[in-house]
């Protein structure tokens, strides 16, 4: 199977979609327009260079979407690029992996007073399997609907998503399951304890237990929200620290630093994230 690339995560809004597209605006976000899914599902994306951020939230009939409801809001869904989502199923099967049968899916675009239909293939990994939400792969059939150069400039500079930080009581078994999938040469072990995938554009999705996750985090740690393991923190890399600094002053609880401003999960929709400039450790 080819190398990890990250294609997006999902912040979960579950029936507060409205509420989330505020609160991801008020931080220098600028978002798609709200689309529809055929699954039920209703969207706004941040994108961003070659992945993008997704709000995720109930809609119409989200009745047909009862997968989503078993997770609490914030950051629950890591999402990787894949060019042939049959392939990517088959061969994670081969690896002893059960990923799902492939779904497929769209939303309508509208450009230049134009709807058309953005496409998608998914292949998904049972949550029991990756202990950390919903983990899956996603091919995308026209994804000239989905990066448009007009959607990807930002007031907080953000620029591209370089790094995941997953909670887990049990980092040895998601580097099990990225081993399966992607190798182990795209796996490294940290002198502090972290695993890290690597990934192809240079970011990574790094493990590390989740008492050592919270306790970095302090104060702007996420909820678990009941759960054990978790998706924690999101790293994006960013124009200029001290432009997001001044941009975000308001926000309660926020750390700043010479290369990296954060902002608590209570003011991001249970999620943290760190504006990074490419100089931060």
């Amino acid at each position: 199977m080819a190398g990890a690339t990250l294609d997006h995560v999902v912040v979960d809004a579950r029936d507060r979609i409205d509420e989330a597209a505020r609160v991801y605006q008020a931080l220098g976000f600028q978002l798609t327009p709200r689309g529809h899914h055929t699954l039920g599902s209703s969207n706004n994306l941040a994108m961003f260079g070659t992945n993008y951020l997704e709000l995720l939230g109930f809609g119409q009939h989200s009745a047909s979407r009862p997968e989503l409801a078993a997770f609490p809001a914030g950051l629950n869904g890591l999402v990787f690029k894949t060019h042939d989502a049959e392939d990517t199923a088959a061969r994670a099967r081969a690896a002893g992996i059960p990923a799902s049968p492939v779904s497929a899916f769209s939303r309508p675009v509208t450009l230049d007073g134009r709807e058309q239909d953005a496409r998608f293939r998914t292949t998904h990994l049972p949550p029991d399997s990756s202990g950390i939400g919903r983990v899956y792969f996603c091919e995308h059939l026209t994804p000239e609907l989905v990066w448009r150069p007009e959607w990807q400039v930002h007031a907080n500079g953000a620029r591209q998503i370089v790094r995941v930080l997953v909670a887990t009581n049990d980092p040895s078994r998601q580097a099990t399951l990225f081993t399966g999938l992607f190798g182990l040469s795209a796996l490294t072990a940290g002198p502090d304890g972290t695993i890290g995938l690597t990934l192809t554009d240079g970011g990574s999705v790094v493990l590390a237990p989740v008492a050592d996750t919270l306790g970095r985090l302090g104060e702007a740690a996420p909820d678990p929200a009941g759960r054990g393991d978790f998706l924690a923190a999101l790293a994006i890399r960013v124009a200029s620290v001290p432009a997001v600094a001044q941009l975000l002053r308001g926000v309660p609880g926020l750390v700043t630093g010479p290369h990296r401003v954060i902002v608590p999960a209570q003011a991001a929709f249970n999620t943290t994230i760190l504006f990074e400039d490419e100089h931060a450790r």
